[in-house]
């Protein structure tokens, strides 16, 4: 379904995962997006990065306003799948399946030890490396070359970037087709909650559509103005897309 300019594909944590596992199996590459309401914010003031959304291989949704914003333009949405809690099931299924992961973000350490305690969980899971995200991101800087040469030295099947929007996006925009990994997939700070770096809030508020609320308690000053002005003005740009399309000529 189209939300605000981007095709956002209503799956399950189950279909999901058989999406994961079919690309990683395949031929091509794949890239595998995921979108809130902040993202589709920046997609709406960003051509490129809109373009490059809806042409991903898969979209999903990792927010209760992306949902909200479907059932107002008349379609369903069934889950909305957070990286907090999606990422333990993807290890899971990479340790079933014999995938190979690398994770790519987070400040220095950080990225190790989610790996570490998602091998303590899943022992037979392969994690083939990480590096942080604290580098020089320039197209052609010595930096960004030594991290695309260590990546396609481990040959993963499945890359997790996590630089937060819009930066791991615009990254792979431009390295994608020199990784060398099967499926490259968008986590934001997923490695900062699997490694115990950021908490959640209480589950009453995450799981009932005010997870924003609760980040924004845990980070007033660097989340306000995602929240306080980004979320009335992305329900507003949705209203205006239900309004146009009801109003449209067929």
């Amino acid at each position: 379904m189209n939300v605000l300019g981007v095709g956002v594909d209503p799956l399950t944590a189950e279909e999901l995962e058989a999406e994961v596992r079919r690309l990683a199996r395949g031929a091509e590459r794949a890239v595998i997006l995921n979108v809130n309401a902040h993202c589709l914010n920046l997609a709406y003031r960003d051509p490129a990065l809109r373009d490059y959304l809806d042409r991903a291989d898969v979209v999903f949704c990792d927010g209760f306003g992306v949902r909200l914003a479907a059932r107002l333009l008349g379609r369903r949405i069934p889950d909305r799948i957070t990286y907090a809690d999606w990422m333990w099931r993807l290890a899971a299924l990479a340790a079933r399946e014999h995938f190979s992961l690398y994770f790519l973000g987070a400040p220095p350490g950080v990225a190790r030890r989610a790996a570490d305690r998602l091998g303590a969980r899943y022992p037979g899971l392969t994690v083939s490396g990480t590096h942080h995200g604290y580098f020089d991101h320039r197209a052609g800087s010595p930096e960004n070359e030594a991290v695309i040469e260590e990546i396609n030295a481990a040959v993963p099947d499945i890359l997790i970037v996590g630089f937060g929007m819009p930066l791991q996006e615009r990254w792979l925009m431009e390295n994608r087709r020199r990784l060398n990994a099967k499926v490259a997939l968008t986590g934001g700070a997923v490695f900062d909650y699997v490694a115990g770096e950021l908490r959640r809030g209480p589950r009453l508020l995450t799981d009932n559509g005010f997870e924003w609320l609760a980040r924004l308690l845990i980070e007033p000053r660097r989340l306000w103005r995602r929240y306080l002005i980004g979320n009335p003005l992305f329900l507003t740009r949705v209203l205006r897309q239900r309004f146009s399309k009801r109003h449209a000529r067929p």
